[in-house]
């Protein structure tokens, strides 16, 4: 497999690659209840583990899914440079503040944006990161810049989009909303955007609508006879092909 390079060019003088704002891969900040979560079924008033009907061995849970794991360690991340404070006034209003004076302009106010669909439980007026670090990539590629995708847990759902960063090489800004209701202090290092960088190309869909009922019911029986094996892990041994960020 061919090793790319994404280059991370400093928006700020002050900036170093010990700031807590640069990007990392993001594999580096996998969430605490991703590593605390049990690789199989136990029972809650036993702590026994649960067992495969008939043919025996532990049951996986979504934590032995190498796609979860998989998409959580995908691309890099914009973290937050310093701690940033969430506050909402007597008539609910949402307010940001900065708490480190040199690092002012990460965090921009901004009123609601028009026509665009506000996320269910999520303040209206919104703000928007403004990135510390630029990207810079190889010609022929872009990048997605979206939440960090499977961390429901975050107070705030940043928006997605894409940017052709071998063109494109400008530090941006990127809008997010914040979850009502919750307020305190957003530390400094949090992860608050997936950059995931991908070759552009063209594509077009083909549909095979060729199988019958018995062809599609003996695809998904051995389907399910090669990984629905006792304790799991027959993907992540025969079909996963990892991928390196560094």
């Amino acid at each position: 497999m061919d090793t790319k390079k994404i280059r991370f060019v400093r928006n700020k003088p002050w900036l170093t690659k010990d700031s807590a704002s640069r990007p990392v891969p993001i594999g580096k900040t996998i969430p605490e209840w991703y590593r605390q979560a049990d690789r199989y079924a136990r029972d809650p008033q036993t702590d026994q583990y649960y067992e495969m009907p008939q043919i025996g061995g532990k049951i996986p849970t979504w934590k032995a899914c190498p796609a979860v794991y998989d998409i959580l360690g995908s691309g890099y991340t914009y973290r937050t440079p310093c701690d940033l404070e969430f506050a909402e006034d007597n008539q609910g209003n949402i307010h940001g503040r900065v708490l480190d004076p040199q690092h002012q302009q990460f965090l921009v106010d901004r009123e609601p944006l028009y026509q665009f669909v506000v996320p269910q439980g999520y303040h209206a007026k919104h703000f928007a990161w403004w990135a510390d670090w630029c990207v810079e990539l190889p010609e022929g590629y872009s990048a997605i810049y979206m939440h960090p995708i499977n961390r429901f847990e975050l107070p705030f759902i940043t928006t997605s989009g894409i940017i052709d960063n071998d063109k494109d090489k400008l530090p941006g800004t990127i809008p997010f909303f914040f979850l009502k209701g919750v307020t305190g202090i957003l530390p400094a290092g949090t992860p608050i955007a997936q950059i995931i960088p991908f070759k552009r190309e063209h594509w077009i869909a083909e549909y095979d609508t060729s199988l019958s009922l018995e062809e599609m019911e003996a695809k998904n029986q051995a389907n399910s006879d090669k990984y629905r094996k006792p304790d799991g892990g027959v993907y992540l041994r025969e079909v996963w092909e990892r991928r390196k960020y560094q």
